[in-house]
């Protein structure tokens, strides 16, 4: 399985919200942001924190997405 925070930078457009404005707002590390603009794995931790800063749930900010057969991100939604 595969992680999308596609629902996540959404909601940032949605709240006209910089990445990295964002990202100093929550406390992140550039390299935290970047694991998450790259649909990678990042902790419970900063889950925990991004949605405790945008009153959300964990649903609201990330799809969980099966990896297609041969390994790659095609299926990942947009």
């Amino acid at each position: 399985m595969d992680v999308c925070y596609n629902k996540l930078f959404k909601l940032l457009i949605d709240k006209n919200m910089k990445k990295s404005e964002f990202r100093l707002a929550v406390g992140l590390s550039p390299n935290t942001l970047a694991k998450l603009s790259n649909n990678e794995n990042v902790s419970m931790d900063v889950i925990v924190r991004i949605c405790r800063f945008l009153d959300c749930t964990v649903d609201e900010i990330l799809d969980i997405v099966p990896r297609p057969e041969n390994g790659t991100t095609e299926g990942v939604k947009s």
